[in-house]
Parts: C-alpha cells; sequence; structure tokens
C-alpha cells in the first residue's frame, strides 16, 4: 500500500483447544491482534460460496473451512461478523452460539485429535456494510460499498465481513472464491477464472487461487464491470474498471491497468520468477482512499494521475506480489518487509528508468527530515498496531534497504533479495530472519546497523557503517 493510505483492523476465526476455557485461547499470538487466529490449528483451504446483490448489499452464503488440528480440539470459536445460521462439523450439526458481536463459540461433535483433518461449514447472512465490531467500520475501514458495487477488502483483515476467516497472516491457504450475482452484474476475484454460468436470473463467477495465500489478501468486487481478458508473455490477466465512472475515466483506467505485464515483466527481472500463476487489476468505483495488493489482482482507487504516478502505485503494489503475499508476515510487527520492501522497489524502478537513483532518494530523505521529527521516534522494527501504517515503516524501510545497499554493495543486495525470495517461497519471513541472512550473505556484522534504522528512535549518524558515509 502507498505510505498516505489508512490501514484498518479487522477480526478473525479462531479455532480454540479444547478443556481449558476460551479465555486465551482463542489467539494466534499476535500482540497487535490478540483476537485473530490460533495456535491449535492449520488452514489448508477455504471454499466459499456467497449469493450477494450489489444494489442492496444483502450476502447470504457459506464457508467451508478444511484445517487440521495441531493439538488436541474440542470446541471452535469463529470470528464472523455477519449473524451465523448454521455450523457443520465434518458435516454433523454442531451447536453454537454468538456471545458477542463478532464471536461464534461451537461446541465440536466429537473432539479432534492433533494431526487430524476436520472441516467447519458456516452459513451465514446480513447487509455487511451495515456491520460494525471491534472498531472496524465498512466505508471507512474496509468492505466499501455503494449502491451496485462493492468491494470487498481490507488490511490486516477482512474476510470476517464476508466469510469465515482465520485472519491472521501466519495462516496461509488456497481458495476457491464463488460469487453469485444477479444477471447482468459481474465478479472480479483472485486468481484463474474457474467458470462462469447465468442460471435463473443469476450470475455465478468462481475464482480459484491455487497458492497459499493470507486471508487478507483475498477479495472480491460485485458491481458493472468491463472486464478484459487475456493472455500477455503467456501469462493469463484479467483487468476489471468500474462502469460507474465515466466512459474516459474507463478507457484511461484500462490503460493504466494493461502496464501490469510490462511491470511485472521489470520486477521480475530484478527479482525473479513472478510467484502467481496470473496477473491483473480492479479499478472501481467505491470510497475506498487506498490500493491494496490483493493476490494476483491488486485493486486501485481511481484518481486522475500522471501515467509516471500510476506507474509507482503499481510498482509498489505488484511488488507486494513477491514481498507480503508470496513471502508472508508471521507477525504484524515485521511490517516493514512489506511496505519498505515495496516502496524500496518503487525507487529502484525510478533509478532503471531514467529518475533519480535509490541513492538520491537516500540522501534527500535522510538530508530533508530533522532529528527532532517523528519521523524518526517510531521503532521501525515494531511500531505497535496505532503505528504499523506509518510513514516511517515504509519510507524508513525503505531507507535500510538503501543504505544497506551502500554497506553492503549492490551485488550482496540483490542476492539478499534473491535467497530471501527463495528460501520464504509461499511461506512466511521475519525481520530476524532477514537480518540473519544479510549477515550471511554480505559477511559482515550488522547488528549496530540494523539496531539504529530500525529499533532506534532516533536518527541515525551520517557514518558509513550505516551506509551514509
Amino acid at each position: 500500500m502507498p505510505a498516505s493510505i489508512a490501514h484498518v483492523v479487522g477480526l478473525s476465526l479462531a479455532l480454540v483447544a479444547g478443556g481449558t476455557g476460551l479465555s486465551g485461547l482463542s489467539s494466534g499470538g499476535d500482540p497487535y491482534f490478540p483476537l485473530d487466529g490460533n495456535r491449535g490449528y492449520d488452514v489448508a483451504h477455504y471454499a466459499i460460496h456467497d449469493t450477494y446483490r450489489p444494489g442492496t448489499d444483502r450476502l447470504r452464503g457459506t464457508t467451508v473451512v478444511r484445517a487440521s488440528a495441531t493439538e488436541d480440539l474440542s470446541r471452535l470459536s469463529l470470528d464472523l461478523v455477519l449473524p451465523v445460521d448454521k455450523v457443520l462439523v465434518d458435516g454433523r450439526p454442531a451447536d453454537f452460539s454468538k456471545p458477542n458481536r463478532h464471536e461464534v463459540h461451537v461446541q465440536l461433535p466429537d473432539p479432534v485429535a492433533a494431526g487430524d483433518s476436520f472441516t467447519v461449514t458456516v452459513r451465514y447472512h446480513g447487509s455487511p456494510s451495515t456491520l460494525s465490531a471491534e472498531g472496524m467500520r465498512p466505508n471507512s475501514d474496509l468492505y466499501f460499498h455503494r449502491p451496485g458495487e462493492t468491494v470487498a477488502m481490507g488490511e490486516p483483515q477482512n474476510g470476517a465481513w464476508w466469510f469465515a476467516a482465520n485472519e491472521t497472516p501466519a495462516d496461509k491457504a488456497t481458495f476457491d472464491i464463488t460469487v453469485r450475482v444477479p444477471r447482468g452484474e459481474d465478479v472480479v476475484s483472485n486468481g484463474s477464472l474457474v467458470r462462469h454460468d447465468v442460471h435463473d436470473g443469476w450470475s455465478g463467477w468462481h475464482w480459484r487461487v491455487d497458492e497459499p495465500i493470507t486471508t487478507y489478501m483475498a477479495f472480491f468486487a460485485a458491481g458493472r464491470f468491463r472486464l478484459e481478458q487475456g493472455t500477455t508473455d503467456g501469462r493469463p490477466y484479467a483487468y476489471a474498471v468500474s462502469r460507474l465512472l465515466s466512459r474516459d475515466d474507463q478507457r484511461t483506467a484500462l490503460r493504466r491497468l494493461r502496464m501490469t505485464g510490462d511491470l511485472v515483466a521489470w520486477l521480475e527481472s530484478v527479482l525473479g520468477d513472478y510467484p502467481f500463476g496470473e496477473i491483473g487489476g480492479v479499478i472501481p468505483d467505491v470510497p475506498a482512499g487506498y490500493a491494496l495488493e490483493d493476490a494476483t489482482r491488486p485493486v486501485y482507487p481511481w484518481y486522475q494521475g500522471s501515467r509516471a504516478s500510476w506507474r509507482l502505485l503499481m510498482v509498489h503494489e505488484l511488488a507486494h506480489q513477491w514481498f507480503g503475499d508470496d513471502v508472508a508476515l508471521r507477525r504484524w510487527e515485521d511490517v516493514w518487509l512489506n511496505e519498505g520492501f515495496a516502496t524500496y522497489m518503487e525507487w529502484w524502478f525510478a533509478e532503471q528508468h531514467g529518475g533519480r537513483t535509490v541513492a538520491e532518494h537516500l540522501q534527500d530523505q535522510y538530508r530533508g527530515i530533522g532529528a527532532g521529527s517523528d519521523f524518526w521516534q517510531v521503532e521501525v522494527s515494531d511500531p505497535g498496531p496505532d503505528r504499523m501504517w506509518s510513514n516511517p515503516v515504509y519510507v524508513r524501510g525503505a531507507m535500510t534497504l538503501a543504505a544497506l545497499r551502500n554497506r553492503i554493495g549492490d551485488y550482496d543486495l540483490t542476492e539478499v533479495l534473491h535467497q530471501w525470495l527463495a528460501d520464504h517461497h509461499r511461506d512466511h519471513g521475519t525481520g530476524a530472519e532477514f537480518r540473519a541472512l544479510a549477515e550471511q550473505v554480505s559477511g559482515q556484522n550488522l547488528d549496530g546497523f540494523f539496531q539504529h534504522w530500525l529499533d532506534d528512535t532516533s536518527k541515525p549518524e551520517a557514518t558509513s557503517e550505516n551506509g551514509l558515509g
């Protein structure tokens, strides 16, 4: 996401280890969002089947969660904002209650032993844009709806408004997303379009992601869109632009999205193979104030900007397909691994396309921000939930990589990035692991370097040890 964009928090699915009560067990262990996730299971696949009316924001659906237990389970706790109609566990009805705005407590018909697989089927209904929970507000923070068009997206969570989701980045899964809308309307989601059919006044759209992704990277956009599909350099693409935009804006928006293939090709030239099977992008006309790197198909807010400004925005979101989508976080304290890296890729792109060099970006930021600025008072390696989307996480994160390039050399930094992506492909990475890799590749002790750039809350000194000499 671009640095100026506000981000939000949401809710999660949590499977609770049985026998010792709910308190403290419905947590994946992330101190930023302690309600999210659970350490007692791992989700392999989500099969989402929603019926949705963009005109009225009425949704009815079913999510089948296929998971395996990592410890003995006797109860489940699911976070789902929508009212719940029924819960099945391995096809058997399960007793459940909804004690608060977002939680659903489920008693398993039979205990599930550690190592065993199981499925949880949840049926639900409601109007997502009318439901707020845990400080999350649709049309302000996530889940953007206007009459006739909706984009279900949000970071770090969004699933609880339209499917039952284990909203922790530590748990990745594959997805089948099927959304049925009234005939004549369209649905765009992640991955490849498996099937589109029209029957009895309804239009069904089935999208599939074969690569594991985090739940906050799953999305759907529903309404009337200009959908353009094809292949570029042998890779399937799908671009979608809202028909609520003016005709001139629709044409310009499609021209912007068509830059995706060339931008992905450039990113591949410096980072290695694109980690997904499909590319694309969506430009809706809903009141979202930010872009989001939804896996395979980022969503961009429409604005009247230059081609150059759009290229940098798109480079940032497309870079997240590597940094954030393919290599995901385990804990949100390491969010700089997503945003700092994507911002650095903007600088690298500019350097290779006639703009300022990475070194110039670093020096401009360093010299232009005084030592007393709040910019230096954020602990980038652990900014806290209230500052995790602040400008320093993006810009000081990018400055860290730029300074590291000066410290260990361009060749070694490129090797670090390539090795990072190879080691953590379709998995997770942590800040500690990145620091260790940089030391391994460079053969240097970088403890002080990373301390000054990421951990300290003061401006680093302009020394060669800090990559500034």
